[in-house]
C-alpha cells in the first residue's frame, strides 16, 4: 500500500515536471542541437510503426554506451539474429550508441519517467528483456516493465557512496524499484554490498565491462607516432570539467613565470569532457595569452605525425576539440591528469587511459570510480594527489624520469589484463534469460 502511494506521489511530480524537461532540453540544445531532435520520443511518442522482440539496453550517456557496446558485441557473437533496442538520455550517449547499431536495431530517447510515457514506450517496442547499465534506476521504468512481465537486470552495476546516501534518503522510492529488478551484476564487492542494503538482489560480482573494451588501433598508432616524433613532451588534462581548466592554466602560467628562460618547452594539453564546452575552453586558453593548437584545425590524425607544431618559442596549449579520439590523445601524452577528479565531480573512467599505456595522475575526488582508482594506485599504475598543482609538479618530475614513466605504463597495462573478463561473466549470468526469451526474440 505504501509502495503504491509513494509511486503515485512520485508519478504526479514527474508529470508536473514535464514542461521543465522541455525547457532544460532547449537549454542544452543551444550547445548540442541533438537534444531537441525527436523530442516527442522523450514522452513515448514515436514516428515509426510499432515493432517488438528486442533486447533492450538503456545506456544513459557516453560511458554507459561504451560499456553497452562491449556487451552487445558479445551477445551478437552467440545470438547474431537478436535485434537491440537502445535508449539514451544524453546526446553524447546517443551518438556513441549509433556505432553499435546494425540493420533491424532501433535507437530512441529514454522516455521521461511517467507511467503514460513509459507504457507507450513498452507497448510500442515490446522488449523481451531489459538491461540497465550501471546506475540507471527509474522507478516507473522498472515498475511498468515488471507489470509488462519484462525481465530487468542491472548490468555493470555500480553504487557510489554519494548515490547510496541519496538512495537511502529516498528509500521509499529506491528500495521498491531496486527490489523489482530480477537481479544485478555488480562491478565490485562494495557496489554489491551497497545495492543489497537497498534491497536489490545481487546475483554476482563480475567486474567492470569497461576493462574489456577494444581500443582503436589506428588512433593508437597515430598517437604513438606523434609522441615519438614530437620535440616537446605532452602533459594532458584529460576529460576536464568546468573549473579544472582554469586551475590548470593558472598553474601553467605560474610555472612559466617562475622558471628561467632556458626552461625546457612542454606542450600542455586539454581535452574537455563535454563537446559543448570546446569553444568556452578555447576562449579560456586565449584569455591567458597561450598559443592554442586545436585538433579541429588539422584535417586528420595522420597530420599530427609531423614533428613540428608551428608554435616554437611560445607557451603552447593543445586543445582536443573532437569526439571519439581519446585513444589518440592518451597514446600521444607522456602523462595525463584525469579530469573530474580535481574538483568534486567524482572522477572519470581511468581504464581507457591505462589501456592506452598512459601514466595517470588523479585528484582527490574519485568517488564515482572509487574501487578502480584505489586499486590502480595500489598497483602503481596511477597516483593520487590532493591538488592539481601537486599533480602537475609530479608530472614534471616524471618527465625527467622516463624509466619511471615506463614502469607506470607497464603496470597500467598489467592492471588492465588482470581485471578483464567481466563481459564474459556478464554474458554467462544473463544467458539463461537470453535462452528463455530467445525463441520469442528470434521469431519477431
Amino acid at each position: 500500500m505504501m509502495e503504491r502511494l509513494a509511486l503515485g506521489v512520485y508519478s504526479s511530480l514527474m508529470q508536473l515536471l514535464s514542461p521543465w524537461v522541455v525547457r532544460r532540453l532547449q537549454r542544452k540544445a543551444r550547445q548540442e542541437p541533438g537534444y531537441m531532435e525527436r523530442l516527442q520520443e522523450r514522452f513515448g511518442v514515436y514516428a515509426t510503426e510499432p515493432s517488438g522482440g528486442y533486447v533492450w539496453i538503456h545506456a544513459v550517456s557516453l560511458g554507459e554506451s561504451r560499456a553497452a557496446a562491449v556487451l552487445i558485441q558479445r551477445i551478437r557473437a552467440s545470438y547474431p539474429l537478436i535485434r537491440f533496442l537502445l535508449t539514451h538520455g544524453t546526446a553524447t550517449g546517443m551518438q556513441e550508441g549509433m556505432k553499435s547499431l546494425q540493420p533491424g536495431d532501433v535507437q530512441v530517447w529514454q522516455p521521461w519517467d511517467t507511467p503514460k510515457a513509459v507504457d507507450r514506450f513498452l507497448a510500442h517496442f515490446k522488449p523481451r528483456l531489459g538491461l540497465l547499465v550501471e546506475t540507471e534506476i527509474w522507478p516507473n521504468l522498472i515498475h511498468r516493465a515488471r507489470a509488462h512481465q519484462i525481465p530487468m537486470v542491472l548490468v555493470n552495476a555500480r553504487m557510489s557512496t554519494k548515490t547510496f546516501t541519496q538512495s537511502r534518503r529516498w528509500s521509499w522510492l529506491s528500495r521498491p524499484a531496486l527490489g523489482s529488478l530480477d537481479f544485478a551484476l555488480a562491478q565490485h564487492e562494495q557496489d554489491a554490498n551497497l545495492l543489497r542494503d537497498l534491497g536489490c538482489r545481487v546475483e554476482q560480482v563480475v567486474g567492470n565491462i569497461k576493462f574489456d573494451a577494444q581500443l582503436n588501433r589506428e588512433h593508437l598508432q597515430w598517437g604513438k607516432r606523434w609522441k615519438s616524433l614530437r620535440k616537446q613532451p605532452l602533459v594532458l588534462l584529460a576529460s576536464s570539467r568546468e573549473g579544472e581548466e582554469s586551475l590548470f592554466l593558472d598553474a601553467i602560467k605560474a610555472l612559466h613565470a617562475n622558471q628561467p628562460p632556458h626552461f625546457a618547452p612542454i606542450l600542455w594539453g586539454i581535452v574537455p569532457r563535454h563537446p559543448q564546452r570546446f569553444e568556452e575552453v578555447a576562449a579560456l586558453i586565449a584569455a591567458q595569452g597561450f598559443a592554442c593548437i586545436k585538433r579541429s584545425s588539422i584535417e586528420d590524425l595522420q597530420a599530427f605525425s609531423m614533428p613540428e607544431s608551428g608554435f616554437e618559442g611560445q607557451v603552447q596549449v593543445f586543445l582536443g576539440d573532437s569526439l571519439g579520439e581519446m585513444n589518440f590523445y592518451y597514446a600521444s601524452a607522456n602523462v595525463a591528469l584525469l579530469g573530474g577528479s580535481f574538483l568534486p565531480f567524482g572522477g572519470q573512467n581511468l581504464i581507457e587511459a591505462m589501456a592506452c599505456q598512459c601514466p595517470i595522475l588523479l585528484g582527490p575526488h574519485t568517488f564515482n570510480f572509487k574501487e578502480v582508482a584505489q586499486q590502480a594506485c595500489a598497483s602503481g599504475a596511477a597516483s593520487e594527489f590532493g591538488h592539481l598543482t601537486d599533480a602537475l609538479s609530479q608530472a614534471l618530475k616524471l618527465l625527467i624520469q622516463p624509466a619511471e614513466l615506463e614502469v607506470m605504463s607497464a603496470k597500467g597495462e598489467s592492471f588492465i589484463r588482470t581485471h578483464q573478463g567481466a563481459t564474459e561473466r556478464t554474458f554467462k549470468a544473463i544467458e539463461g534469460l537470453l535462452n528463455t526469451q530467445g525463441q520469442s526474440l528470434l521469431d519477431q
